[in-house]
């Protein structure tokens, strides 16, 4: 039995998925039809990075006509137990505040109405008294003795540290020539994708089923995660995922906590309910890459050779250690010597909680990460020793010859040619045409750098790494967890058509059509021939714990369990058609929809032999089993547990990349410019060459938005800053240059296809490349992602020149760069005396009419007041309650005005200096000056959209005075408003 050709795999086809979307015919979770009667959710979320919560006032909200339930962490704890993390500590974690806030944007409540713009308001409506706590976001202070506590159940926020030892890596530093060490602190990003969470949620109290549809990625071992949360047996959780997802990236295994929280409101509900995240809530508080502390230390000889390595990592997990975390510590445990031939390794691992967003997986999770320390370390020996970078790479590559190659740290390395590819990647004239712009540029007196990179980019992640973050002894009670089980189930029905249905989840990698080559290949079809389904349910469909999309472990897992599927199902057939054609089954063939024999006449077709399980089974006899449905779960035997000595093979397959790029700095704006990068992949065998380079240019792009762009940043006391893409800037085709991509292919032997993963490498690759170029352009050593304008310029020797000489006023001082401070000063005309001014702004009902969104004023005192507003800035509106208190007086010339104000969607507070002078003309100049902070999901708007909003409401206040004191002269007053600061 056999298959005359293989047609198919290696093609670039054009993909089935294409034509839907692209005419608007996808169907994401948000286009699917959902039943009568189902209710819409909004979630309110803390405005406060650290905070006990005092009181919760639904009263109004649940009062709101339309408004179903309001439902608090109470709630949510009375039907559901904390999620269970990935190591073990006193943290409870559960999906919604119940006591006390750890980050902002945590969900403290969830109101459900008949729509989700009644939900919207019923927000607005809850009134949560909060105490506020010390916060901390920097995950080396957080370990400190005197860090404010995030638990009270633990005595520390380093909830877990442990040390590991590999060869002897004391007597490797003792006896090096030099050591060489660099301190790393990689930021926080994210994936960002089109289409954010989305959940809707059902119970059935007759039999206790929760019935979810979610945009849920996996891994499926979060499902016995959830099941445990909501206290109900596997079979008693249903998932289902829509056949559409818009990206993800990874981050939608975040998505975790919401199916939690929409299962409990169905359930006090008695209806299905519905939640779509927004934009704001996706980036405050869905799930964020780890930022990594990381000291790296090299013993090195004096020819650069590496003999050791001891690494030091502090993992911020957020606010809490959420399953899988810490996987980004420990998905690289056994690739943490790289490309490189290192015997003796030493690492210590932390993990902290800080208050922030709790973190999860982002694509390449924890590779970029260790890649950016070991990179940037080897580009240093070179530096420290004058030696060619190239060289040090070289010299330090795994031989051809050693693979398999095992690592110090337990990965098995499944094949390679590092140095083949190197030389491929710098030959045919490549590096020295960039050496020699690089000469002409600096020649010229202009900032020109070059960097390299070499990686090894794991895939198939083995599901007993995590337990790495265990000791031997906690392994051993816990019980071995190792593998990485791939399911995909084909299936013939009546009239021998085929279809193909894989546990995969896909987010738009096209996973559809390179199914479809693969199993027209074993059994003779067209791929158009075939038709693939990747929409999961875990109630009816094949599936394990380590289903789901994530790890780059589609070709090689995945892809490889439905050849296997084929090749099960085309032995069958071959039997029942050597009988129905009496010859032997090995004499069988598969090709062009026909299955024959040796002779010319024993050809029958493809379907009638197919479909004979479904109608003459008798027929089948002998031959075999049925062939109505074939169903593979594929685990390989390389992925075993971790050993007693922690060493862990943590993925299957190691593809390699060698990248180089040369980039220049503008001296006089700190702008990178990208002159040349080249990419070097071996993803092992290539099963779709166009797919292939889809996915390293957009692993290309996210690595650009990561190296120049992107960062989740928070104000010291934990305030988020980046809530809109106005600050949290991605690249876009303009910014993203054309690359060079390379390719060769040494095929796994321990995957089915020979074919490895290729979707996360230039994630872990790239961010480093360019750190490099720009190390090597400004002769620094230290370079901190993101490299923005102002974080380059600061790298470049140049001094500033002095600021020219100012004719007006001096401009009101700007906020920090990375603060939430607002900073103005101004002036406004008012047509009044300033002692008619001064009575207004003590009189209630003025007050109350001129405050720009203003429902009322209460007078607490004379100099007190309290008010309830509804104030807009850019895409957040909400509703607060402000207090002002008037301090300093001196009438009616001068006052200073302080106060606050609270609400759903945020915080502030701030005090600013009022004076009124007569202008002599019978009006009055107001003068102002004023500092203000906010907090929540206000500040996370950031800095351009909320000092353009201070400025307005400002500017609408006097305009309000201003109609006030000269009702009949409003168009007079247009003319005579002056400035606005």
């Amino acid at each position: 039995m056999r298959v005359e050709s293989s047609p198919w795999t290696g093609q670039s086809l054009p993909r089935v998925e294409d034509a839907a979307l692209l005419t608007g015919r996808g169907r994401f979770v948000d286009d699917l039809p959902i039943r009568p009667g189902t209710l819409h959710a909004a979630i309110l979320r803390s405005p406060h990075a650290h905070a006990d919560i005092v009181a919760c006032d639904i009263a109004a909200a649940k009062a709101l006509p339309g408004v179903v339930a309001i439902i608090c962490g109470k709630d949510v704890a009375a039907l559901t137990t904390p999620m269970v993390a990935g190591l073990k500590s006193a943290v409870e974690n559960w999906p919604i505040a119940v006591d006390r806030v750890r980050y902002a944007g945590e969900p403290v409540a969830i109101a459900v109405a008949d729509t989700r713009y009644i939900a919207e308001d019923a927000l607005d409506l809850i009134e949560i008294t909060y105490r506020q706590r010390p916060a901390v976001v920097d995950p080396v202070a957080s370990g400190r003795a005197d860090a404010p506590l995030l638990h009270d159940g633990t005595s520390s926020n380093v909830v877990s540290d442990r040390t590991f030892r590999y060869g002897d890596p004391e007597a490797a530093f003792a006896q090096a020539d030099r050591t060489i060490s660099i301190s790393i602190h990689y930021p926080r990003n994210t994936g960002a994708p089109m289409e954010t969470f989305g959940v809707v949620a059902e119970y059935d109290p007759h039999e206790g089923v929760y019935d979810i549809l979610t945009n849920f990625q996996g891994p499926f071992s979060i499902h016995a995660v959830l099941s445990r949360a909501l206290k109900v047996s596997g079979n008693r959780l249903r998932l289902r995922m829509p056949p559409d997802s818009g990206g993800s990236f990874g981050v939608k295994q975040g998505v975790a906590p919401y199916v939690i929280l929409m299962a409990v409101a169905a359930r006090l509900c008695g209806r299905p309910v519905k939640w779509i995240e927004d934009r704001l809530e996706h980036l405050v508080a869905a799930t964020a890459a780890t930022n990594r502390v990381t000291t790296l230390k090299a013993a090195v000889t004096s020819e650069g050779r590496i003999t050791a390595l001891d690494w030091d990592q502090i993992e911020d997990c957020g606010a809490y250690p959420r399953a899988p975390e810490p996987a980004t510590l420990y998905r690289m445990h056994g690739n943490m010597t790289g490309a490189y031939d290192v015997r003796n390794v030493a690492i210590r691992n932390r993990v902290a909680l800080t208050n922030k967003t709790p973190t999860g997986l982002v694509r390449g999770f924890g590779g970029p990460q260790v890649y950016f320390a070991l990179e940037r370390l080897m580009q240093r020996i070179a530096v420290e020793l004058k030696l060619d970078p190239v060289d040090v790479i070289r010299r330090n590559l795994i031989q051809t010859e050693a693979f398999p190659y095992r690592t110090a740290t337990g990965a098995l390395y499944d094949s390679g040619d590092y140095i083949g590819a190197l030389d491929a990647a710098v030959g045919d004239g490549r590096l020295q045409e960039l050496r020699r712009r690089r000469d002409e540029a600096r020649a010229a007196g202009r900032l020109y750098g070059i960097g390299f990179t070499a990686v090894v980019e794991p895939s198939v992640s083995n599901m007993g790494y995590i337990t790495t973050v265990l000791t031997a002894n906690e392994r051993a009670k816990a019980g071995p967890k190792n593998g990485a089980q791939a399911t995909a189930t084909i299936a013939i029905d009546p009239v021998g058509s085929v279809s193909v249905h894989i546990s995969s989840t896909p987010q738009g990698q096209g996973h559809r059509t390179v199914i479809a080559q693969v199993v027209a290949d074993v059994l003779g079809l067209k791929p158009d021939d075939i038709r693939v389904a990747t929409d999961l349910d875990t109630g009816k469909d094949a599936w394990s714990i380590a289903s789901g999309n994530y790890s780059s472990r589609f070709a090689a897992a995945v892809a490889g369990a439905s050849h296997l599927a084929a090749e099960r199902l085309r032995t069958k057939l071959a039997k029942i058609a050597a009988e129905q054609l009496r010859v032997e089954a090995d004499e069988i063939t598969f090709a062009d929809g026909k299955i024959r024999g040796p002779h010319e006449k024993a050809v029958m077709p493809f379907a009638r032999i197919a479909a004979l399980s479904h109608w003459s089974p008798a027929l089948v006899g002998d031959a075999g089993d049925q062939t109505i449905r074939e169903t593979v779960f594929w685990t390989p035997p390389e992925l075993t547990a971790p050993t007693p000595a922690d060493e862990i093979n943590s993925s299957l397959c190691h593809g390699f990349i060698f990248d180089m790029c040369g980039i220049e700095v503008d001296r006089a704006t700190g702008k990178v410019l990208i002159d040349k990068y080249i990419t070097m992949h071996d993803c092992g065998r290539i099963l779709h060459p166009g797919m292939v380079e889809g996915q390293i240019r957009g692993g290309f792009a996210q690595a650009l938005g990561a190296t120049f762009y992107e960062e989740l940043a928070y104000a010291d006391d934990g305030a988020f800053l980046t809530g809109t893409f106005a600050d949290y800037l991605l690249p876009t085709a303009t910014e993203t240059p054309d690359i060079d991509i390379l390719h060769i292919e040494t095929p796994s032997p321990f995957t089915p296809l020979g074919a490895k993963g290729v979707g996360e490498g230039n994630c872990m690759s790239t961010p480093v490349c360019f750190a490099n170029a720009v190390a090597d352009a400004l002769s620094v050593s230290d370079v901190t992602l993101p490299l923005k304008l102002g974080t380059v310029n600061a790298l470049i020797d140049t001094p500033e020149p002095p600021p020219p000489p100012q004719a007006t006023k001096a401009a009101a001082p700007k906020a920090k760069p990375g603060d939430r401070t607002l900073r103005g000063e101004g002036e406004a005309r008012v047509a009044a005396e300033p002692s008619a001014i001064w009575d207004m702004l003590l009189d209630v009902d003025v007050l109350a009419s001129i405050i720009p969104g203003c429902h009322g004023v209460q007078k607490l005192s004379p100099t007190h007041f309290k008010a309830d507003v509804t104030l807009g800035v850019g895409p957040v509106k909400g509703r607060y309650k402000a207090e002002i208190q008037l301090s300093d007086l001196d009438a009616p010339r001068a006052a200073t005005l302080s106060g606050s104000v609270v609400g759903a969607l945020g915080t502030g507070g701030g005090a600013g200096r009022v004076t009124l002078s007569a202008d002599g003309s019978g009006g009055t100049v107001i003068a102002y000056s004023y500092e203000a902070a906010v907090g929540g999901k206000v500040a996370s708007i950031g800095g351009r959209l909320l000092d353009g909003a201070a400025r307005a409401i400002i500017g609408q206040f006097f305009a309000a005075l201003g109609r006030r004191a000269a009702p009949r002269q409003g168009s007079w007053f247009s003319r005579l408003f002056g400035r606005r600061g």
